[in-house]
């Protein structure tokens, strides 16, 4: 909880404050006050904080990381109480591949992972809306299943969970945090380069693993224009006719992305 206090009240000095002498922590969004010496550190985040925490800790007795902890709000397909108390295998079961080619690869990080060192990575999905929370007994997940013909491309969002890895230097426990951020696919237009590798990723990407993202309910959309996109942007010289797909030297952005968000310029 202090690390996490200490980088929002850095990042965002106007809207987080932390005061040394009481302990109190002000969230200048809500217009509340927590004292951090009394509250739990699980609803300090739930409160405060938009990221899922989870906590996975060794066993001392097979060796395996089990999730012992965590707030999670931004869950699609599962939640805490399908993966509290497992070790990471049974986590990932539902994974494709992941027991043949990421099981002991994956056990074998966290046992050797340092505090100094943690990862940062992307999981996508394309989403209807921007369903935060979804659950497979909710109505939406079952519209999931289908693909709907007068579906609005505007309706259409890439979904980015933004996730972290991190040991702690206390407890030794590894915290796993991410946070959902939306785009609208039809940004993709104005993106050089996107439209033509994603359209390769729907098309050729491994298909259990694009079964397990559930991007069919949307293919029927965005497929054709896609390749509309992509076209569209070889004429206008924006992506050469010869290129092909591959990772951008930009990665995670691409060519020309701070034009469109001049703040980070």
């Amino acid at each position: 909880m202090e690390m996490v206090i200490q980088h929002v009240c850095q990042r965002y000095p106007n809207q987080f404050y932390y005061d040394n002498w009481t302990s109190m922590f002000s969230n200048n969004i809500l217009g509340t006050k927590v004292d951090t010496r009394t509250v739990h550190p699980l609803v300090f985040f739930l409160e405060n904080i938009p990221e899922d925490f989870m906590f996975v800790q060794e066993d001392p007795e097979t060796g395996l990381y089990v999730l012992r902890a965590g707030v999670s709000t931004s869950a699609v397909g599962w939640n805490i109480s399908q993966k509290i108390g497992k070790p990471l295998n049974r986590i990932h079961g539902p994974v494709p591949d992941y027991k043949e080619k990421m099981e002991f690869s994956m056990d074998r990080y966290f046992s050797k992972m340092t505090c100094d060192k943690p990862i940062q990575r992307g999981s996508w999905g394309l989403e209807v809306g921007e369903p935060l929370f979804l659950q497979t007994d909710e109505a939406e997940w079952q519209a999931r299943q289908m693909q709907d013909p007068e579906l609005s491309l505007s309706d259409i969002y890439l979904r980015v969970d933004w996730q972290i890895l991190r040991r702690l230097p206390k407890t030794r426990a590894i915290v796993f945090d991410f946070k959902a951020l939306f785009t609208p696919i039809t940004d993709f237009r104005r993106e050089p380069y996107i439209p033509k590798l994603v359209l390769k990723v729907l098309l050729e990407g491994n298909k259990s693993i694009m079964e397990y993202k559930g991007t069919r309910h949307v293919e029927h959309k965005i497929v054709p224009i896609l390749r509309e996109w992509a076209q569209e942007q070889e004429e206008k010289g924006l992506v050469p006719k010869d290129w092909e797909e591959r990772t951008l030297d930009e990665d995670p952005f691409y060519p020309g992305w701070k034009d469109h968000y001049p703040m980070h310029a």
